[in-house]
This record gives C-alpha cells, structure tokens and sequence, in this order.
C-alpha cells in the first residue's frame, strides 16, 4: 500500500487553531451545523470549572448547538499536563470517529495541539536538587535573568515562553542541565508516532494585529462586565488556592488576583492584563507561523465561512 492511500484509510480530523480574541468559537460553530463535526476543546483553562468568563469558555446556548468535550473536566486545585491531554483527546477522538462522525479540535493552547499531533518528547523527569538550585538562583538574580540565559541556548523556545512564567523557565533550564541540549533540539530529534489521523489543519486569525489587539481589548471589557472579578473573587476566598496553582497562571486570572489581593488598583489590573494577553496572542501567533501544511483563514473575512468548507471539500474531509 502506497504512503498516500495508507492516508486516505485514516479517519479524518479538523484542527481549528488560532491566537485568542480570534473568533474559533464562533466558526466552529457554523462548522458544526453544516459538517457531521464534533468539537474538542484545546485550551489549558477551560478543562478547569468554575473558570469560565475569564477562559472565554462558550456559554449554554452555544454548547446546546455545538457541545464541547474535554471542559469542565478538572478542579483548579487539579494539574493537567499535555499528556493528560493527549490522552483525553485520543479518547475523545476516538469516540467521535466510532460514532461516524468527524473530531473537529478548537483552541488555543498550542503546546496541547503539537502533543497531540507528534506525540510527547523524551524529556527527563524533574531533578529537585537542579530544580532548587535554579529556584535559589532566580531568588538572587531574577527570572528575566534565566529567561535571558535560556535565550542565548534556545532562542526559539525563549521566544514562546514570557519572562514572567517562572514554571516553564525553569523547566526548560532544567532540560537543558540534564541533558546538555536545548529542548528544542530534543523536539526535533523525537520519533514522532504520528496522530492516525488525516488532518486539515485551519488557522484563524487576523491579518491586521492592531485588529487583533482590539478585539482583545473588547473582550476583556466585556469580560468584566459579565463578572470577571466575580468569577475570581470567589476562587480567592476558596482558601484552597494561589499563585502558584497552575490553572492560576491563566492570563487575565492571574492580574485580578493580584489586584484583589491589594497589590495594585483595577486601572492598573486592566492595563496588565491586556498587556498579559497581547504577550499570549504574540507567543501563540509564534508557534502557528512555521506550523506545516496549515491554511490561514481571515478571521474577517464575511466568507470565511465558506472558505473553510471549501478546504474541507477540498481535503476530502467530510466524505465530499
């Protein structure tokens, strides 16, 4: 059997990825009322419940036209690693392919999107020794200091990380100390076992970045109008949680916290909190650039619509 009909055997899947403020949601929609489609959710946040306005996470009336697996899945005292996800998405995806129809993936959380597709790296597992030594030398130095030293060693993956995300600089630095090489070679080098799936992989995002950043600017208003602080105010007085909770680390969740714990006011909270998710939407743009055999849809585009399930006929996707 040739590489190309083997392919052609594999059940078909939708990779619908994009930065934030983009408008996913909003095509996956339309996607699932033309298409034998159904959706799971690729975003780090919204596997957790009770962290629903500040995820962006799609409200009643649009789960009732498109329902989507893998959200609320998690307490936010819980992790969730990509492994756990690539898990739960295979599960998932499975389940979709046995009932005839077609795994269509939305997110935003593009780590979750290449584990998923290439499979997990063979990184070593924590060192506490390496991990404290580098905890003491961030107390001392700072972590845009290490951020900055693991941009001299790999400064791909330094650009995809934000100087103030302490968890992955560490981890990456960590990788680095026990395997003398930069993760990003270790990426590359990895024998991927391949997702068995035959993939159309769509990007949705604006051409105008200035667009792009006010999109992000409306939705956090709006955000706090539908009860944002709310929403965090009441993970803040559980007791059980912090900082240094992963699902926490969430932009947007982070700076309210901060702000409700008096550590500025809420102009200042805004400010930081837009600044936080323009950073989120540059670091994901960063991974989706080089992403292969990808194709970029105008998220403002009135036919973007019908662009997408032209690809979709065009990939053979839904049995067209």
């Amino acid at each position: 059997m040739s590489m190309s009909s083997a392919i052609d055997d594999l059940p078909s899947a939708i990779f619908l990825m994009g930065p934030t403020a983009s408008g996913k949601t909003a095509l996956a929609m339309e996607l699932v009322k033309r298409l034998p489609c159904e959706v799971v959710s690729v975003d780090s946040t919204m596997v957790y419940r009770g962290m629903d306005i500040g995820s962006a996470k799609p409200d009643a009336a649009v789960r009732a036209i498109a329902p989507h697996r893998l959200i609320d899945i998690r307490d936010p005292t819980d992790t969730y690693s990509a492994a756990q996800f690539r898990t739960d998405a295979l599960c998932e995806m499975a389940d979709i392919t046995a009932s005839g129809r077609i795994p269509l993936l939305v997110g935003g959380t593009m780590l979750y999107f290449r584990v998923l597709e290439k499979g997990l790296s063979p990184l070593p597992a924590a060192d506490p020794a390496v991990r404290a030594k580098l905890t003491a030398e961030a107390e001392a130095l700072g972590w845009g200091v290490l951020h900055a030293r693991l941009a001299s060693i790999d400064p791909l993956l330094a650009q995809r990380i934000h100087e103030n995300d302490p968890q992955r600089i560490q981890r990456a630095l960590e990788i680095i100390a026990l395997t003398g090489k930069a993760p990003t070679e270790l990426f590359a080098a990895e024998e991927s076992p391949g997702l068995p799936y035959r993939l159309l992989k769509l990007i949705l995002s604006p051409a105008d970045r200035g667009l792009l950043q006010r999109r992000i600017a409306t939705r956090f208003v709006q955000m706090l109008r539908e009860g944002l602080v709310g929403e965090v105010e009441f993970l803040y007085n559980r007791g059980d949680l912090d900082l240094c909770t992963p699902a926490l680390r969430a932009v947007g969740y982070r700076q309210v916290w901060e702000y409700l714990a008096g550590h500025y006011d809420f102009a200042t909270m805004q400010e930081r909190a837009l600044a936080a998710t323009r950073q989120l939407a540059r670091r994901q743009l960063t991974w989706l650039r080089p992403e292969p055999a990808a194709q970029w849809l105008e998220s403002t585009d009135p036919e973007v619509v019908t662009q997408a399930l032209r690809l979709v006929a065009q990939y053979q996707i839904a049995g067209y």
